[in-house]
């Protein structure tokens, strides 16, 4: 069922001064995490494993630019490497290389931290967006000493230089409190990654581009995606806890993709829409359609997909 708001603003319109339209659940099924490529006619999206793990990386298809889904039986990523727990697999992402490989980041748990969860973030390549996809054999990042890397993304910049950006998953060290982060005790901050040519192998050191801020963000920062919009490089994030009621989707704008990036707001905040815990959006590179999750059901946990449009009055705001 569509949703509609709108306002007049003369910034950017993003979040509830000037989302067109949310729609969903497109898939009224646990697919946390979304992801989502064009090519050609057809529309691919992923997400996190499913419910016991028996799928790596779930896939939908659209025929019709993202209006009506079906959900796959398929598994994107039916083996993950050798760095990566099997059936452990969060938030995948996938471009596409220019000679037309498509590459899959995702997250994994990290076997060799035996006292916590923590994870690393790796990469896979295809020559179909469907997969399967077959797992570079080294990590890009785990950072096991902050708690593990997740929820990696892609992007490529206007002179070609490919980047990742990911977060470092503080979160995951314990103690307690709102999503297990002794209340904020920990960073979870976002960062940036140059890559090679290749798209999976990762060069330099990586930067941070954002952190919390605990009066907006609560315990964490989390699901990075940039873009970039008539020359401003845009972040796509969320704040709060994925099973908390504030979980939300924002967004900040930069001069250069490395940063600095000024907060400019939530996309979408708790309870918009009736929506509960909306989260992980990704948006296509134009910046004009975005897929999401939101909380269905809480015990099972189940988040479905959602879609949103999203106009832009006027983007030079960075």
């Amino acid at each position: 069922m569509p949703f509609s708001r709108r306002s007049a603003a003369s910034t950017l319109l993003l979040s509830s001064l000037a989302l067109a339209a949310v729609t969903g659940p497109v898939i009224n099924a646990n697919f946390p995490d979304p992801a989502m490529i064009q090519v050609g006619g057809t529309s691919y999206a992923y997400a996190t494993n499913n419910i016991g793990g028996a799928i790596n990386v779930q896939l939908a298809t659209s025929s019709d630019n993202g209006t009506t889904w079906a959900l796959t039986s398929s598994d994107a990523l039916p083996d993950v490497g050798p760095w990566a727990v099997t059936g452990s697999t969060w938030a995948p992402d996938v471009v596409q290389r220019d000679d037309g490989t498509f590459i899959l980041y995702y997250a994994a748990k990290d076997p060799t931290v035996t006292d916590r969860l923590s994870h690393c973030v790796g990469a896979a390549t295809s020559t179909n967006p469907k997969g399967p996809f077959t797992p570079q054999s080294a990590p890009i990042s785990c950072n096991a000493a902050g708690g593990g890397s997740i929820d990696i993304s892609g992007f490529q910049d206007t002179d070609g230089t490919r980047y990742v950006v990911y977060k470092v998953d503080g979160s995951a060290l314990g103690g307690g409190g709102s999503c297990g982060n002794a209340n904020g005790a920990y960073a979870t901050p976002i960062m940036l990654q140059q890559m090679e040519a290749d798209g999976v192998t990762p060069t330099g050191n990586p930067q941070q581009i954002l952190d919390r801020i605990e009066s907006e963000d609560g315990p964490l920062v989390e699901a990075p995606v940039v873009i970039l919009k008539d020359g401003n490089y845009v972040l796509f994030y969320s704040s709060h806890c994925f099973n908390d009621p504030a979980y939300d989707i924002r967004y900040a704008t930069a001069p250069s993709v490395a940063g600095p990036y000024t907060r400019k707001g939530a996309i979408i905040s708790p309870g918009d829409y009736g929506l509960v815990s909306p989260g992980g959006a990704t948006p296509l590179p134009s910046g004009d359609f975005m897929v999401f999750h939101a909380q269905i059901n809480a015990d099972p946990l189940t988040r479905a997909m959602y879609t949103a449009t999203l106009t832009w009055d006027n983007p030079s705001v960075a």
